[in-house]
């Protein structure tokens, strides 16, 4: 385990320069740099002070992670079916809905509709990938084809319908629990 790299990432995390670790540490901005850089070992005061200021325990610093899943292949992601609608749904990434971010393809066979949605704080970007679909937004309507994007705050009630004949395909990425 690189210890000072480990100093440097949770400082990072925490937005804090190495001056303002310091000054909450009685340290200095050299210091800190020497700790970063594996080029000086804190006492174990030091060493907890720092933890203390960095928000971790000792068992927190010491455990390591696994790493979170980075790439997700086709088989990993889920895919629901809603036949009387006429859409297609796939969850891209697994779980996202404990995320910031929720990333789905939707695929809108002719005349589908998305379900509608009630006002939430979610942001949603949509990227149109075939097609045309118009977003019903509140008492506006919106449409976007092939290539172009829709981003909204959903704070009225809103609805996805494909405008094309034939089906439409879009990325959907909504911040919050969206879907």
């Amino acid at each position: 385990m690189d210890i000072g790299q480990k100093i440097k990432d949770l400082r990072i995390q925490k937005n804090l320069t190495q001056e303002e670790l310091g000054e909450r540490t009685d340290l200095t901005k050299g210091y800190i740099s020497q700790l970063e850089h594996n080029q000086s070992s804190p006492s174990m005061e030091t060493f907890f002070d720092l933890l203390n200021v960095l928000g971790q325990t000792p068992a927190q610093f010491f455990t390591t992670e696994t790493p979170a899943q980075i790439v997700y292949k086709k088989e990993d992601q889920v895919e629901y079916l809603d036949a009387e609608r006429g859409f297609n749904l796939r969850w891209l990434v697994p779980e996202s809905n404990e995320n910031e971010m929720e990333p789905v393809r939707i695929t809108l066979a002719e005349g589908g509709t998305f379900k509608t949605f009630e006002p939430s704080p979610a942001e949603t970007f949509i990227y149109v990938v075939s097609g045309r679909v118009t977003l019903l937004l509140g008492d506006s309507k919106h449409t976007a084809k092939r290539g172009e994007t829709i981003y909204f705050h959903a704070t009225q009630q809103h609805r996805i319908i494909n405008a094309a004949k034939g089906k439409s395909e879009i990325l959907l990425v909504a911040t919050a629990s969206y879907l």
